[in-house]
């Protein structure tokens, strides 16, 4: 972007003098006397005025420009170069979602699991400077999206994300070690993981505490979400004749192992979401914590514009002296 300054500003003033010449040529040229005085005046009625006598206030208008354009460079005009330079320190994001079967459950509208994806979907959408990656795992894991840029993609993917997925059952251990896997070597300030569930550890092969002792090692913070109502919540089932009923089921969350998962890595905490206005917040308060640190460096220079209006001031002054020179050369 650039700005135009003066050095000397008050060197504009003086362009009161234009004006006020401009009124002292009218005033000169109707108290011109002519040259030759006639009794009688009729020879000329028919007379016409020449273009060069109508173009002769072309030289005034001349001269008021080169004294403009004068006044303008000693004014010093300037143009104020600037720019920015931006250097963005993302924070590279995991997250590990549950996909069991229990994520059906319908405490959360319309389920768990859809509840989950729209929040996780506002969540991606406001960390445009981040790399995010997608690990889903039920009775085992897999990496649906290994960490990117590109949100869409990973916007798409987890649209798409629905139970039957993957063997039934919940490895809490295996869903945080394939995690742990696609962002222990990355170089970002700061490597979060996100793993949201709503069951105990049933399945895989992996301790779900020594995976998060492992994080801890690689200087990855943990955020661990149990979701699910207290209490009972109502699952949805087909009947022998393919309706669909509806039966009240404990919901089972370990929150011990849970909190204690997240606190062995540092900074790490343990929420509870139990209807979606509660996991929306969860998830903007791991926002606020999560900040991407952004330096802006701005530099400033400026440039003198001084030599276009001497230039004009220059070419108007010569315009001015060959036209009252040849072209409105008038003899005595």
């Amino acid at each position: 972007m650039s700005d135009y300054t003066f050095a000397r500003p008050w060197m504009l003033w003086l362009l009161v003098v234009v004006p006020l010449l401009i009124v002292w040529y009218i005033l000169r040229y109707r108290k011109q006397k002519p040259a030759l005085q006639f009794s009688n005046i009729g020879l000329f009625k028919n007379a016409h005025k020449t273009f060069r006598q109508r173009a002769y206030p072309l030289l005034v208008a001349l001269r008021l420009i080169t004294i403009s354009a004068v006044i303008v460079a000693l004014a010093r005009p300037q143009r104020m170069l600037s720019r920015q330079e931006m250097k963005v320190e993302g924070i590279d994001i995991v997250m590990a979602m549950d996909v069991s079967g229990s994520m059906l459950a319908e405490d959360f509208k319309p389920n768990r699991l859809e509840a989950a994806k729209k929040v996780a979907a506002n969540f991606i959408d406001g960390r445009k400077n981040d790399r995010m990656g997608l690990v889903v795992f039920a009775g085992e894991a897999f990496t649906q999206v290994p960490l990117t840029i590109d949100h869409k993609v990973l916007l798409d993917q987890l649209s798409n994300l629905k139970t039957g997925l993957l063997k039934d059952g919940t490895a809490l251990g295996d869903g945080l070690a394939t995690a742990i896997n696609r962002i222990k070597d990355s170089e970002a300030k700061s490597k979060v993981i996100i793993l949201l569930t709503d069951g105990i550890n049933n399945q895989g092969s992996v301790d779900p505490q020594s995976a998060a002792e492992i994080a801890a090692l690689y200087d990855i913070r943990l955020y661990t979400i149990g979701v699910g109502t207290m209490g009972l919540a109502p699952y949805p089932f087909r009947d022998p004749f393919g309706h669909i009923r509806y039966q009240n089921i404990d919901v089972e969350i370990d929150e011990p192992l849970l909190t204690q998962m997240a606190k062995s890595t540092k900074d790490g905490q343990y929420f509870r979401a139990t209807n979606k206005k509660s996991l929306e917040s969860i998830f903007d308060e791991i926002d606020q914590m999560e900040k991407s640190k952004i330096d802006v460096t701005q530099y400033a220079q400026q440039k003198d514009e001084y030599l276009p209006f001497l230039l004009i001031a220059l070419c108007s002054l010569l315009l001015e002296f060959i036209l009252g020179l040849f072209y409105f050369r008038s003899t005595p």
